[in-house]
Formats: structure tokens, C-alpha cells, sequence
């Protein structure tokens, strides 16, 4: 398929109206949001949710685990279930800002798709990953390009929107990376317990983790689980555990402004000086150096 305009150029000027400044923005397309960068960024720290991200300017760098994935304008990222990943914007200016636009993935759309395109379950490729990059289509960028047009015709969102968000589902489904995404919605993939797993460290990362409890919970062997937990997140689940952990504290002391022992007790660590330690670790300064470095970048601003 052959596009007889640029689509690039397209989506940035759209995005450009509606992220107008720093930041991610949420759209009027409730599954759709716009993130703009002006200039490269210090790593960060965060969660990476299912979805399908299109870069359209700039460029980022990612790492999950000990991987590092590089992606820019014209590739896509999938991510298939929640991830802590450590990100940067690479390559940004004041003139050609940093454009992503990114899709929230539903499982269970994923899965009526499927079912009325008959789709067929072809399996996640052994040792594969919960994120991928690959380079979008003329036709996957050709749907980018009407969904983000919705923006300009509000009236139009509520009628046309979950049809070109179908349309975006169903050239993922049907490209090199289908299988991430069917992974998404089948209940007896490996990759679907493990999210189930992610899911339940999520919501009880502050608790103590019992390995043989996890996997049975998900109906996994030990052995199974945490080759297939590592093959997915590039982490075993201590360590996913751990930065779950790191990120919350970290997130404490930023917005709620927690001293560090209480930070770190609050998510699980009974030793401050472990806390102190691990987050040195990850990034890169103690919890006070770390702290005292963002506020004085806010006073700053």
C-alpha cells in the first residue's frame, strides 16, 4: 500500500495542536494519548502498560532488564502486559519535537476480533519478550493517521473511533507480531499467566513473595513459571518485585513527600539501609541525593 501523502507529517501537526507543550496528554479518544518531548531526556523510571505506542518523531531508547530496545520515528512498540522499564528520549528538538502516540490495548477486544475475523492462535515464539519494536505498515500508519484526524472532528469520536481502533488491532494481529498480542487475550498462553502473575505483584508488591504460592496461583510448576516469568519480563520475579517496589517509593518521596525510611518501609523493606542500598543501585544516587536533585530541578522550573 502506497500512501499519497506523508503521514509523519500529518500525525505531528495534529499532535502538535493537541500536545501543545511538554508531557503526555490524554485525548478525546479515551484509549488514545499524545506524548511530546522538546529535548532529550534523563532516564526515567515507570510502568509500561499493554499497548501499541507509534513513535512519529525523535527517537527513545528502553531498557527492560538487562535488554536495551532503540526505537524511532516509524516503528511501533508493543508492549503485552505491565512492565518496569527504564526510558529515555534520544533524539528531540524544539523544532522536531519527540511525537508518540499511543494505543491502550484491551484484551478482551483483542479477543471478539479474533473471534469475528478468525484469527488463528499462533503461538508466542519461545523466550520471547512482554515488548518488541517493529517497523508500523502504510496501513497500520494509513488508520494512525484517521484516528488521529477524530481529534479535529470531535462529533465524529464516539461512532468512529472503536472502528479504527479495530482496523489498528487487526494489522498488529495480522503482522509480525500478532502473537504478542493474541498472547494478550488467551487465558492458557504462558504469557497470559505470567501477566496474571505481573498483575497480582502489582497489586501486592509491599507483601513478602512466596515463590510456590505465585505459581500455583497461576497453575504453573516453580521451574516452569520462573523460566517463563524471565523469558517474558527479562526479570526474575524478585527482581520485578524489587523495581515495583523502588518505583513506588520513589513515587512516595516525589509526590507525597515521604522521608525515606517511611518510603521504604511502606513498600515492604524492613531494613533501611537494604532500601538505601537497592535504590543506589537502580538509580544511581541515594534516596536524599535523588530527592534533593528533583526538587532543586523543580525550584528550577
Amino acid at each position: 500500500m502506497t500512501l499519497p501523502f506523508n503521514p509523519y507529517q500529518e500525525i505531528a501537526s495534529i499532535a502538535a495542536r493537541h500536545a501543545s507543550t511538554e508531557g503526555e496528554f490524554q485525548t478525546a479518544v479515551e484509549s488514545v494519548r499524545i506524548s511530546r518531548r522538546s529535548t532529550p531526556s534523563a532516564p526515567c523510571h515507570g510502568s509500561y502498560r499493554p499497548c501499541i505506542a507509534l513513535v512519529i518523531q525523535g527517537a527513545k531508547s528502553l531498557r527492560l532488564g538487562s535488554d536495551v530496545i532503540d526505537y524511532g520515528a516509524g516503528d511501533y512498540l508493543l508492549t503485552s502486559l505491565d512492565l518496569p522499564v527504564t526510558w529515555r528520549v534520544v533524539e528531540a528538538s524544539p523544532e522536531v519535537p519527540h511525537f508518540c502516540l499511543t494505543l491502550a490495548v484491551n484484551s478482551e477486544k483483542v479477543l471478539d476480533l479474533m473471534g469475528r475475523a478468525d484469527i488463528p492462535h499462533a503461538p508466542m515464539p519461545a523466550e520471547s519478550r512482554g515488548i518488541i519494536a517493529n517497523i508500523a505498515t502504510p496501513e497500520l500508519l494509513d488508520a494512525a493517521v484517521r484516528l488521529l484526524r477524530l481529534l479535529d472532528r470531535p462529533n465524529d469520536i464516539a461512532a468512529m473511533a472503536p472502528l479504527i481502533e479495530q482496523e489498528i488491532l487487526y494489522r498488529v494481529l495480522t503482522g509480525p507480531d500478532g502473537a504478542r498480542l493474541i498472547s494478550i487475550a488467551t487465558a492458557d498462553s504462558h504469557s497470559n499467566r505470567i501477566s496474571r502473575a505481573v498483575a497480582w505483584l502489582r497489586e501486592n508488591f509491599a507483601r513478602p513473595l512466596r515463590i510456590e504460592d505465585l505459581a500455583d496461583q497461576v497453575s504453573m510448576s516453580v521451574s516452569s513459571f520462573h523460566h517463563h516469568f524471565k523469558a517474558v519480563t527479562a526479570m526474575t520475579p524478585v527482581q520485578y518485585q524489587k523495581q515495583l517496589r523502588l518505583h513506588e517509593a520513589r513515587r512516595l518521596m516525589l509526590m507525597e513527600r515521604l522521608d525515606a525510611g517511611t518510603a521504604g518501609h511502606r513498600v515492604g523493606y524492613q531494613s533501611p539501609s537494604q532500601f538505601s542500598r537497592e535504590y543506589s543501585r537502580l538509580y544511581g544516587l541515594s534516596p536524599m541525593r535523588d530527592m534533593e536533585g528533583e526538587r532543586m530541578t523543580v525550584a528550577a522550573e
